[in-house]
């Protein structure tokens, strides 16, 4: 879905740089309460960004003076000096001055919010205005005379199912700037009830932009409407945000498979962030609410024209990137969440962020009724807000996760350039094959002996009733999944099947490694497929291992002639501690055996184990990894076994203990894209000529930015002391 003219000859956005939120508390605060960047402005030098983190009630600061090496400036506390709510919902800058605002509500009915105005470089609060109702966006007129804030005074979502109308109805607010701080005396407001069909008593504003003649666009997201206000806030034109059909629609959630073949009828848009792209024209993000969002973004003439609408194609683009969040399929898919619109170089951009898929589509809406897609940028987990800085070719995305509760990565601000630079992402996609291929959290990996750089990889149990072998040309950049084969027993769907391994047979066929989960009646076990996917043979562990088995079973699998070598990922019951096994199957004497492989001690907390294993040559080369994630990843590397003592022994007996030598640390790679460091480095291939083949788990974009790194490494040879 990408035009083919983002090239290495044309200007391409590419990340670079990355900055955790926590990384802006003080010296002695709590790193371990959450944080998260959420909306996020820019100084009109281009030099800082303000972004809100509702969970610590403050503003951060960042320098960006060199945005490959962004700065923390600290946080601005937006909670008021007699204590009480703070959660800043939105900010905008004019001059040196930040306006945030802040809602100040102690429940759905006692609605209140201020409006701060904050002096960036001393860090220093220079007034607060009283707004009556707890606000959401805020926007700056394009000469800083006025500002615009949607005043949503939100439904309780467990009142009545969240049904509208739930009082008090929101209305939009404006505020005259004056010598660069916000005129509280000016504060007027703007009646948009009666206007909706749906629920006109109730309008709940939830995102504003302010156009080059003063005219400030509203969503109504629950309401399923648009208002466009003049500068003094009288009615220009509102219209209903309308409805599409999805036809080809992934719409079920529990069956862990990747199908569009549903349908959606009447599916409200309900937009939230609307940005104007010229004075006639905006874009809207369809993220949805309780009975909408149509899974794509809108661009509407002001009169209420429908100029173009993205129908399931950013979906599609999201889906052949590796980004679909197949969790939230039932729901609103990707959604579509965050709009940033800017000039670069004379030619109109719309930078769309999907919330659920943590990736923001680049399009070129040089011509309104046809945008072209042109990149797919890797964003943080569930970017909120973005901001565009043509001046110096940057663009800032703030994503809110922050996964501290289950020790996974922080939020984060991420900061892209426009440069003369082949795109760096993605490293691998669907796009361009016959059909849509719906991919995510691959593991094993593995080189076709006759075609060099043809590759294979399988999906894991994330998508547990679509077991998959993919086919990659990896000799094309970003690579390309060009197959997709599904795993079948009895003619339908395969089940109970963890893959994390794939090799192949020799006679067109596969050999996978199936981790197993006995706890979860997902068994260990090696399967044996032909070319057409169809399972022939299942191959049980036998007694000797099963009766030490752990849950972190067969990571990997690789072929020796008539053996087949699985790395078990980490120690199981009769394993010492920091060790493991190698264990080997012959396909033709039906024997057992396996050898001891150490680990490398984990360099702080958490635990080291192996992903994959791939033979070439005389050796045999292992991934050996931690579950450490972002700045404490310290153990993602490449080791060998020589061949020579990879000789199997009787289980039940003293296994022999193999040496291994340091190949490859991979973290200068798992960096090179200028985000956070990922965990999961699932996959090894190895292709005749020597290059070695990489690929990154992305979890099914579950709890991850759903990134999936594919890189090649050279010069396979033992690191030296």
């Amino acid at each position: 879905m990408i035009a083919a003219s983002a090239s290495a000859a044309e200007m391409n956005f590419n990340r670079i740089s990355s900055l955790a939120t926590p990384s802006n508390m003080a010296a002695g605060e709590d790193m371990n309460r959450e944080t998260s960047a959420e909306i996020i402005a820019a100084s009109e030098d281009g030099q800082r960004l303000v972004y809100t983190d509702s969970p610590l009630g403050v503003i951060g600061i960042i320098d960006i003076a060199d945005p490959a090496n962004p700065k923390p400036l600290g946080n601005v506390s937006m909670q008021p000096v007699d204590g009480g709510e703070a959660e800043p919902t939105s900010v905008t800058v004019i001059g040196g001055n930040a306006f945030v605002a802040v809602n100040t509500s102690s429940n759905y009915v006692e609605v209140g919010g201020k409006l701060l105005t904050v002096d960036i470089e001393r860090r220093t609060i220079s007034a607060s205005c009283d707004l009556g109702g707890q606000p959401d966006s805020i926007a700056s007129a394009k000469d800083g005379s006025f500002l615009a804030i949607a005043i949503e005074n939100e439904r309780d979502e467990d009142l009545n199912n969240g049904v509208l109308p739930q009082m008090p109805a929101g209305q939009v607010a404006f505020i005259d700037v004056k010598d660069g701080v916000a005129d509280c005396a000016s504060l007027r407001f703007s009646d948009v009830t009666g206007l909706a069909e749906i629920a006109p008593e109730d309008p709940e504003p939830e995102f504003v932009d302010i156009n080059s003649l003063g005219e400030t666009v509203v969503t109504l997201q629950e309401n399923n409407h648009i208002v466009v206000l003049d500068r003094a806030g009288k009615v220009v034109s509102h219209f209903s945000a309308g409805a599409v059909t999805l036809e080809n629609v992934d719409l079920t959630d529990e069956r862990g498979a990747l199908r569009f073949t549903e349908a959606q009828t009447d599916r409200k848009r309900e937009p939230d962030a609307v940005g104007w792209i010229d004075n006639d024209h905006f874009a809207i993000a369809n993220e949805g609410d309780y009975e909408g969002g149509s899974r794509g973004w809108t661009i509407f003439n002001k009169n209420g024209t429908v100029v173009y609408d993205s129908g399931m194609s950013f979906e599609y683009a999201i889906v052949e990137a590796g980004h679909y969040p197949d969790k939230r399929s039932d729901a609103k898919g990707a959604e579509p969440e965050s709009i940033e619109v800017a000039i670069f170089d004379g030619k109109p951009y719309v930078f769309v962020g999907a919330e659920r898929a943590s990736i923001i589509g680049v399009y070129d809406v040089s011509n309104l009724a046809k945008p072209v897609l042109t990149q797919m940028l890797p964003s943080g987990i569930a970017p909120e807000g973005i901001v565009a800085i043509p001046s110096r070719n940057l663009v800032a995305s703030a994503n809110e996760a922050d996964l501290i509760e289950d020790g996974g990565v922080r939020s984060h601000v991420m900061l892209y350039q426009r440069e003369n630079a082949p795109a760096a992402y993605p490293q691998i996609t669907s796009a361009g094959s016959d059909a849509l291929i719906g991919w995510g959290a691959l593991s094993g990996l593995a080189t076709d002996a006759d075609t060099t750089g043809k590759l294979y990889a399988v999906n894991d149990s994330f998508y547990g009733y679509q077991p998959t072998i993919f086919t990659i040309d990896a000799t094309q950049t970003p690579a390309r999944i060009t197959s997709a084969l599904e795993i079948t027993r009895a003619g339908f769907p395969a089940q109970k099947l963890d893959l994390e391994g794939v090799t192949t047979d020799g006679e067109g066929g596969f050999w996978l490694a199936s981790e197993g989960r006995t706890d979860r009646m997902v068994p260990h076990a090696l399967y044996h497929v032909n070319a057409k996917g169809v399972i022939k043979q299942e191959i049980s562990l036998p007694e000797e291992l099963l009766a030490q088995e752990k849950r972190f079973g067969f990571e990997g699998i690789a072929r020796l002639g008539d053996t087949l070598w699985m790395p078990v990922q980490r120690p199981w019951h009769d394993d010492a501690k920091n060790e493991v096994k190698l264990v080997a199957y012959n396909t033709n004497s039906k024997e057992w055996g396996a050898v001891r492989y150490q680990l490398d001690a984990p360099a702080d907390k958490g635990w080291v184990g192996l992903s994959d294993i791939e033979i070439h040559g005389d050796y045999a080369y292992i991934i050996e990894r931690d579950n450490q994630i972002g700045a404490k990843a310290a153990i993602k590397k490449i080791f060998r076994v020589a061949l020579s003592q990879m000789v199997p022994a009787k289980l039940g007996g003293e296994l022999p203990l193999v040496e291994k030598e340091e190949v490859r640390d991979l973290l200068d790679e798992l960096k090179a894209l200028n985000g956070y460091v990922v965990d999961k480095v699932e996959g090894l291939a190895i292709d005749a000529n020597g290059k070695g083949y990489i690929v990154t788990d992305n979890d099914g974009v579950d709890d991850s930015s759903g990134e999936t790194l594919f890189f090649t490494v050279d010069g396979l040879a033992p690191v030296s002391n």
